[in-house]
């Protein structure tokens, strides 16, 4: 529907009446009337009353652009239908591991064997769509840890950067103190309450300048609550020359660390043995770090005074045509 954010300014629509009834008009100058004694130059008086239909189509013109711009001072605006503003106030940040045991395809997604980060995608992305009215962000980590995306409410776009995201992009090692301090640094002006990073890696420290235990210190000062994640399966039968061995593609992971950087931050441990333990884990998580329900309003809106603006402008143009045909 169109509203008028300021309707009041409609009382100066009869202001230019007020301007003409209070100034009196300029005195016209007097002439000196000419006998002619031509019957042709009488013609002329044609020419007169074409002239008084130009004014009066000149009076309409300024009328109408007068109403336009009185319009446009009023601020239109088209107002859509109330939409529902689900509200939480939590800053929620991934901390995705991108190392090179990423890689190790010990998961079955969709009937079909599949890496692990392959994996930490699906679920972590199916999670992410469901955090409506949470800011998002995600840091990737290797060697080294970057921001891949700060903390936004447009979850699509943090979709779309983990679904891009690459083993090796940040390189082969793990540096999880450096993760966990880059999120920290980047979650430092969020309300202490709200705020909560997601770890998930496969591995052990063997990177960065932090050790993952002192920024788990640092974070726990600052009231940031942490949730690891361990991810791999425990074991898996191997073919080898002396036939079927039973090996443990995760014997590299540092449950310990992982646990210890949880229980200090007041957060929780999990370990992603398979894709279905991988979505209890976010099920859990939901249930852990709610989503607050809705609990705001608001109509968009759409500014339309250009449009009698523009209006005006071309009456204007139309007006000083008339008149220069006029003279």
């Amino acid at each position: 529907m169109y509203e008028f954010l300021w309707w009041w300014l409609f009382i100066l629509l009869p202001l230019p009446l007020v301007v003409r009834w209070w100034l009196k008009p300029a005195e016209p100058k007097q002439g000196v009337a000419l006998k002619v004694p031509f019957l042709e130059d009488f013609q002329q008086s044609g020419k007169v009353l074409g002239r008084s239909w130009f004014g009066l189509l000149a009076l309409l013109l300024a009328s109408a652009a007068w109403i336009l711009l009185v319009a446009a001072a009023a601020r239109p605006v088209w107002v859509g239908d109330t939409v529902a503003m689900p509200v939480s106030g939590r800053d929620l940040m991934l901390a995705v591991d991108l190392s090179g045991s990423m890689q190790e395809q010990d998961f079955i997604l969709n009937g079909q064997v599949v890496d692990r980060l392959v994996a930490t995608k699906a679920v972590a992305g199916e999670f992410v769509r469901k955090r409506t009215g949470d800011r998002i962000g995600m840091v990737l980590f290797g060697d080294q840890a970057y921001l891949q995306a700060p903390l936004t409410f447009d979850r699509q776009t943090v979709l779309r950067l983990l679904n891009e995201s690459q083993i090796g992009l940040a390189g082969e090692r793990t540096a999880i103190g450096d993760a966990i301090g880059l999120a920290l640094k980047r979650l430092q002006d969020s309300p202490e309450k709200n705020r909560v990073l997601i770890l998930m890696t496969d591995g052990a420290n063997t990177a960065g300048s932090v050790s993952p235990l002192e920024a788990a210190e640092m974070a726990a000062a600052v009231g940031l609550k942490i949730y690891t994640v361990g991810i791999g399966s425990e074991s898996d039968q191997m073919r080898s020359v002396f036939g079927f061995q039973l090996m443990n593609p995760s014997a590299d992971l540092d449950e310990r660390t992982l646990k210890a950087i949880a229980t200090g931050t007041g957060g929780m441990y999990f370990r992603a043995r398979d894709t279905e333990e991988f979505h209890k884990i976010y099920a859990e998580l939901d249930r852990l770090e709610p989503v607050e329900k809705e609990a705001q309003q608001w109509r968009p809106q759409q500014e339309l005074f250009r449009w009698p603006l523009l209006a005006v402008l071309v009456l204007t143009l139309l007006a000083a045509v008339l008149r220069i045909e006029r003279e």
